[in-house]
């Protein structure tokens, strides 16, 4: 039978809700049946659990099964982490972001009207009631439900719901056509909320707005750069609704959504970094309709793509500093904090939709070694991009050796507009994630934590099981079972594919189960209260290398990556403001007294390569830390309970180039007569700044000679008609020479976003000069960009206050890969322009001018 709908409300006390939502997950869920199973399935995936929500037919088997939101409590640090986000910058945006207040606000209007309604609202809400509910925190649910009440009541006759400002999102261009991306991301919110309540509006609303999403015309359904390319969140929200009600329609609408979104399934198709953690598994969740094998590859087919060209790199994640650009592979090239999260959470659902646990792996890669250098300590601050090679985060522009222009490595509640509001959801979706329900009516330990978790097993039993455990700072997980009675049910433990060798025990015997790296050890037996389950993950040092970054290595144990630990020098900065141009001096002194940003410095030196020998692991040696304190976050240098120590030389010549960043790692091994030193290591989650991709480094012959970055020089004093933000006009003129017209790998100007217009360069001189030769290196990305040479372009000198015509009878060239040089008569002059007319439909630019 339907359980009771149970929801929150602003009167309900925390004991009151608490109570109500223990009753409410250990209600039976109705099973459904399934359709025909895959060739040769194994015993637990031809089944449907009997008390959680599985997949319905003709949907492909669930695989594993998320368990209601309060099944599992986490404890020790992650529950400190927790604890950390509700009382820092994310559980009080609503101080800080002008996009969460309530005056004005079109997501609290019931005809969607307001000042403000896009992504901002359901980003925060996405993160911020999750962590609420994790921790059953009354003052944020209460806060929570205000914003879930008001998507409620906003459904329109027709079933859109949300802000209807010309339903654009209020922050597109899409007059007349529905903007679907902030909706999609709502559905997850309400998703969730329905997840404790069982609230049948939620019901109700999703089945109108899908309803009305299946009258849109193909032509207007997914239109924009967001819904078109992460239409895999909407099939999420679809399959779902459909697993609760069984409306035969919804499977066509999914097909719809589907055939209308970029076609992840035939490749990466887009290179934004977030769009691609969020997208990339698309084609899998598609698979659970198509039963086709290729789209159940597609997500692992994209991830592969991603990592063998951009993530050759330590942490799990891959080097876009917004989007992933041809030459920029480099390590000290960063990733969003919305992409970690992003990544996270499909790792998490990909889990659920395969059972195959390569995904656990990669999920705990990116939770453990990405994630938590991505915020301050207290979770006061974040910043917008990090890095495997980041030994400065400070408040400077590093563009165009990151893409984004602006200070995005500064650590601050007050900016990172995206960031700011999405990413507080990795953390609360990775508690929910720890534990899975299994077809067969078992559970299974997926994720690692200390944790509780209460869930209907076997044919009507609830079982408690307590996990023990200071993973990943330790090896060994201890799970304590509580039974009212005997229950006979399977519990798998999943098998990390870095462990060769586990260890399981039941009652102190081992279990002599098979246990192989990267699948699930199932225990399947009669269990009695108070048996315990003891897993040891022998954690070894393993030295890995990359040969695709000239032949770096980083340092791994367990699921834990090592950095350098250089010192951390922390630089307060008033920030508030930045986004809020509107503030007073007083509440902007209040902001900055309560929420300040930060700049980290580096105290030591950071520019070190691995002295390891011939067996590097040996040369590593364990030093214990601190004793671990659940009650404190293990993710700094002085609080991490464990840290290595290796042998390190010096590399005087690697230098922080011209932007301000590591230079980019050269050939290893790299030569140096540098003595050797013994160096800390500590987990790269707890190192904010960090060298985690270190070169090799021998003495005497075989090693190559490390070249200091080039300094650049300033030609001239440079100018421009229009220069790209993420470009440097600059770039004309500081003497570095392309390999061709399409090198990323060095600055460039470009007339971007401006197409077919006529543009201008100059070149302004001290002091009058002789000029009478000039070349041009043009920047053309045919191919991969829309910059291409130009159709024509002449050359003036200033005269007075007058732009005259050089004389030649040179051709002013286009040619690519090549310097286009033109002679003319000696002018002496202060200044020279190039006059340029680009290409119709098409931008251009410049890598270097040659004045002689």
């Amino acid at each position: 039978m339907r359980p009771t709908p149970v929801f929150y409300d602003a009167g309900m006390t925390c004991q009151t809700f608490a109570l109500r939502l223990a009753a409410m997950t250990a209600t039976l869920v109705p099973s459904f049946a399934l359709a025909q199973t895959p060739a040769a399935p194994d015993k637990a995936t031809a089944m449907s659990n009997s008390h959680y929500v599985s997949n319905r037919a003709p949907l492909e088997p669930s695989r594993l099964i998320k368990l209601p939101i309060g099944s599992i409590r986490p404890e020790g640090w992650l529950l400190h982490q927790l604890r950390l986000q509700a009382d820092g910058f994310h559980g009080h945006l609503r101080e800080i972001s002008p996009w969460l207040r309530r005056e004005g606000n079109a997501w609290l209007d019931p005809n969607g009207v307001g000042d403000r309604g896009w992504e901002e609202v359901p980003y925060w809400l996405k993160g911020y009631l999750n962590c609420a509910l994790v921790l059953n925190d009354k003052s944020m649910l209460d806060e929570a439900v205000v914003w879930i009440e008001g998507a409620l009541q906003s459904q329109q006759a027709d079933g859109w719901f949300g802000p209807d400002k010309g339903r654009t999102g209020l922050a597109t261009n899409l007059e007349g056509r529905d903007d679907l991306w902030p909706n999609m991301i709502m559905l997850f919110c309400l998703i969730d909320y329905y997840d404790v309540s069982h609230d049948q509006r939620v019901i109700d609303l999703m089945d109108r707005y899908f309803k009305y999403l299946m009258e849109v015309p193909d032509e207007k359904f997914l239109i924009g750069y967001w819904p078109k390319l992460r239409g895999g969140d909407q099939l999420f929200a679809i399959h779902w609704l459909y697993n609760r009600t069984g409306e035969a329609w919804l499977l066509d609408l999914a097909a719809k959504t589907h055939r209308l979104t970029g076609r992840w399934d035939e490749g990466v198709i887009d290179w934004h970094n977030v769009n691609v953690s969020q997208a990339f598994r698309e084609p899998t969740q598609w698979w659970a309709q198509s039963h086709d094998e290729r789209d159940r590859e597609g997500a692992e087919r994209d991830w592969r793509e991603v990592r063998e060209k951009y993530g050759q790199v330590p942490g799990g994640m891959f080097g876009a500093d917004e989007n992933a650009r041809p030459g920029f592979t480099d390590p000290r090239q960063a990733i969003e904090t919305c992409g970690i999260v992003e990544q996270m959470l499909s790792d998490e659902i990909l889990l659920s939709i395969t059972g195959d646990m390569a995904w656990a792996d990669r999920c705990e890669d990116v939770a453990f070694n990405a994630l938590p250098a991505a915020f301050t300590a207290d979770m006061g601050a974040l910043r917008y991009l990090t890095a495997p090679n980041q030994p400065v985060s400070d408040g400077l522009n590093h563009a165009p050796g990151i893409q984004n222009s602006g200070p995005m490595f500064l650590m601050s509640p007050h900016r990172h507009r995206c960031c700011q509001h999405n990413a507080g959801h990795g953390w609360p979706y990775f508690a929910e994630h720890l534990w899975y329900a299994t077809p067969d009516n078992g559970l299974a330990a997926v994720l690692f934590s200390a944790c509780s978790v209460t869930a209907s097993v076997g044919q009507n039993s609830e079982v408690t099981i307590t996990e023990e455990t200071a993973y990943p700072f330790e090896d060994t997980i201890r799970f304590r079972i509580a039974l009212s009675g005997p229950a006979t049910f399977p519990l798998d433990l999943r098998i990390p594919g870095w462990c060769a060798n586990p260890d399981i025990r039941i009652n102190g015997r081992q279990a002599g189960v098979p246990a192989a790296p990267g699948s699930l050890a199932r225990l399947d037996r009669t269990w009695a209260d108070g048996d315990t389950v003891e897993l040891r993950l022998p954690m070894q040092t393993r030295v890995q290398q990359w040969p695709a970054n000239h032949g770096s290595v980083s340092v791994e144990r367990g699921p834990l990556t090592y950095a350098l630990d250089i010192g951390e020098d922390y630089e307060r900065i008033d920030d508030a403001g930045a986004q809020d141009k509107a503030l007073s001096d007083a509440d902007a002194a209040a902001l900055n007294k309560r929420w300040p940003a930060w700049e980290i410095l580096p105290t030591g030196p950071w520019n070190y390569g691995l002295a390891l020998g011939e067996d590097p692991a040996r040369a590593i040696k364990v030093r214990p830390g601190k004793a671990f304190d659940a009650a404190e976050s293990p993710w700094t240098p002085a609080s991490t309970p464990l840290s290595l120590e290796a042998p390190a030389r010096l590399i005087p010549e690697w230098k922080l180039d011209r932007f301000g960043l590591a230079a980019p790692l050269q050939d290893s091994p790299a030569a140096t007569d540098a003595p050797i030193q013994a160096v800390r290591l500590i987990p790269m989650g707890a190192a904010r700044i960090r060298i985690s991709a270190f070169p090799v480094v021998t003495v005497g012959a075989g090693g190559h000679a490390w070249q200091t970055p080039q300094v650049p020089r300033q030609l001239f004093h440079a100018s421009a008609s229009q220069t790209f933000d993420g470009d440097e006009v600059g770039a004309i003129a500081d003497g570095v020479s392309p390999a061709n017209s399409a090198d990323r790998s060095i600055p460039r100007h470009t007339f971007w976003p401006n197409r077919g217009t006529k543009e201008w360069l100059q070149a302004g001189f001290d002091a009058p000069r002789r000029v009478a030769s000039v070349s041009v290196y043009w920047f053309d990305d045919s191919g991969s960009g829309q910059c291409r040479v130009p159709a024509s372009w002449r050359l003036l000198y200033r005269q007075g206050d007058q732009w005259k015509p050089v004389a030649t009878s040179d051709a002013f060239g286009v040619a690519r890969d090549d310097c286009n040089t033109v002679t003319f008569e000696p002018v002496t002059t202060d200044a020279m322009r190039i006059e340029v007319q680009l290409q119709p439909g098409f931008s251009g630019g410049v890598l270097e001018w040659s004045i002689e």
